[in-house]
């Protein structure tokens, strides 16, 4: 298929729906699949190895026309890429809803999941590529920065950063694109490898990266004196995971932080076994994809080796949720889940607080949109010098990617004010077309995914999933623009279930209630979940708030 078969986003304020919410999701469909956004645009693939936005061509253009279609009292229904049915539903409710790669516990692995989707009759969603509000490599940026300053402060102490460090890590995909310049932005020396180097010229091309090595060792002494000189750099060199950590620490290097943020989810579409040439894999994954993923495995273990006996050396390890350990576990390393992983390592107490990724695409098309919202963010939040100092970073080291968006980490309360702050900009003019907002499933109250979000819980409620089924219930009785369950995003088949939600802020007065019942209800989740699972910090946030929780 070639690119001209996918359209651009439309922009401007004109429309070409018969609604805002229409359009909205439109647009932010289209955007997920534009040139600058897409890992793969021919295959409709957004990120995460095969994370894709609609399930054929013939399906994405189903749905564009379909949407252009919608009337303001429909609903269109969306199954794994496919749109099925529009029903009559009412104004207040979504536009659309989305179920992508769902699949009854018996069945929830690749290979049934594969067999499916080879007949064409699944797609694999990830997170927000089937969701339809990827932003590109910004979308994790600033929760990546979070967990590398909440890193820093934790093994550093208090208003620690990362100046002066080495943080080695590997996948500068869609997603882990983003690990060079939150380090950098932490102030710290990123030393990343990719088996692509496509991938790594697209993070260059996006300012993400600063520096392609030649090889190995270049890229190391690059990193080493740029530690040394207390420089904040970020290099990238061309090599699988595996062969490069273990390269490393055949030099007695011990880097301050190791992490991971390959596709290791997805051992067939997404992992790279080592020691093939790239013709001979090719010819692998189509004849024998059982033997290849076995290879990834066998990989995968050499790789979390590796990182183990980086811990033992003395560096501080930790799995960045892709599901690395668990394959690792399956190939034989009995102790990959020595080192933890992110969320319980770092991120659970923001958590508990209904904190998490807030992120918001500017529909115009105009950079200038953001600057504004951004402006008034900061106007509204003077105190909060967190998110100040992330705007104000934001603003000078990110580019955009499609259309132009921007991610926060808010809590509850803060995400309400900021939706309203946004539909008056969208009703007093001061933007150029409606606001759209959403987040990544990887939050507070929407996932279920005992190897990442929900992994060590106090009560040991790890793989309970009523919480994601949930919050996709609440968000959408209470009117987001459109909402979606999904199944295996982010850690691969059978490890996880997590909802999305989106909300079109179109600048109408009727616009208000709305957006305060949704972006309350969706972080509330995060604090009633915790709060049940006994955190101290969601039990006091949910007096707080005066969330009424009557188990309490």
């Amino acid at each position: 298929m070639t690119n001209n078969l996918v359209p651009l986003p439309p922009t401007g304020p004109e429309l070409t729906c018969k609604g805002w919410h229409q359009e909205a999701a439109l647009r932010c469909l289209l955007n997920n699949l534009h040139p600058e956004v897409a890992e793969d645009r021919d295959n409709l693939i957004v990120y995460g190895g095969n994370g894709q936005a609609a399930r054929n061509h013939k399906a994405l253009n189903d749905i564009i026309e379909s949407l252009k279609n919608l009337e303001d009292n429909q609903t269109l229904l969306v199954q794994s890429g496919k749109p099925v049915a529009i029903m009559p539903s009412h104004k207040d409710g979504p536009r659309v809803l989305i179920a992508n790669s769902n699949l009854v516990p018996e069945w929830a692995h690749w290979e049934h999941f594969n067999k499916l989707k080879d007949e064409g009759l699944m797609m694999y969603g990830q997170m927000t590529a089937g969701s339809w509000i990827y932003i590109g490599s910004q979308g994790i940026l600033q929760g990546t920065y979070e967990t590398f300053m909440a890193a820093a402060e934790k093994h550093y102490g208090e208003g620690s950063n990362l100046k002066g460090k080495l943080v080695l890590t590997a996948g500068v995909g869609g997603m882990g694109g983003a690990q060079p310049l939150a380090v950098k932005m932490a102030g710290g020396v990123c030393l990343c490898c990719d088996t692509t180097q496509w991938r790594i010229q697209k993070r260059l091309d996006t300012k993400y990266v600063d520096v392609l090595a030649n090889d190995f060792d270049e890229a190391i002494e690059m990193a080493l004196t740029a530690k040394k000189n207390g420089e904040a750099k970020s290099i990238a060199v061309v090599g699988n995971a595996a062969d490069f950590f273990n390269y490393v620490l055949g030099k007695d290097i011990i880097p301050d932080l190791v992490t991971d943020q390959t596709s290791a989810h997805d051992p067939l579409n997404g992992y790279v076994p080592h020691g093939f040439e790239e013709e001979d894999l090719d010819k692998l994954k189509k004849e024998n994809p059982s033997l290849y993923m076995e290879k990834s495995y066998i990989t995968m273990a050499v790789h979390v080796q590796a990182m183990l006996d980086f811990q033992k050396r003395g560096s501080y390890v930790f799995d960045y949720g892709n599901n690395l350990r668990a394959g690792a576990q399956k190939a034989g390393v009995e102790n990959a889940f020595d080192f933890p992983g992110f969320v319980p390592a770092y991120i659970r107490p923001l958590f508990c607080q209904g904190s998490g990724p807030f992120r918001w695409v500017a529909l115009s098309g105009d950079p200038e949109d953001i600057r504004v919202t951004d402006e008034a963010l900061k106007e509204a939040f003077p105190d909060n010098k967190k998110l100040i100092n992330w705007l104000d970073k934001a603003a000078e080291m990110v580019s955009f990617q499609g259309l132009p968006s921007r991610i926060c980490w808010l809590k509850y309360g803060e995400r309400e004010k900021a939706g309203l702050i946004f539909n008056k900009l969208v009703r007093d003019g001061k933007v150029k077309a409606p606001i759209v907002i959403g987040r990544d499933h990887l939050d507070c109250g929407s996932v279920a995914s005992p190897n990442r979000e929900t992994e060590s819980m106090k009560d040991g409620t790890d793989a309970v999933s009523d919480w994601p089924i949930l919050n996709f219930a609440i968000n959408t009785m209470n009117g987001a623009s459109w909402t979606s369950f999904h199944h295996g995003g982010g850690v691969g088949m059978g490890f996880s279930q997590h909802a999305g939600m989106v909300i079109c802020a179109d600048g109408t007065t009727e616009m208000d209630e709305r957006l305060s019942r949704v972006l309350n209800s969706d972080p509330g989740m995060g604090i009633v979940r915790h709060a049940d699972a006994g955190y101290d910090i969601a039990l006091e946030e949910t007096k707080r708030t005066n969330i009424k929780f009557p188990s309490l």
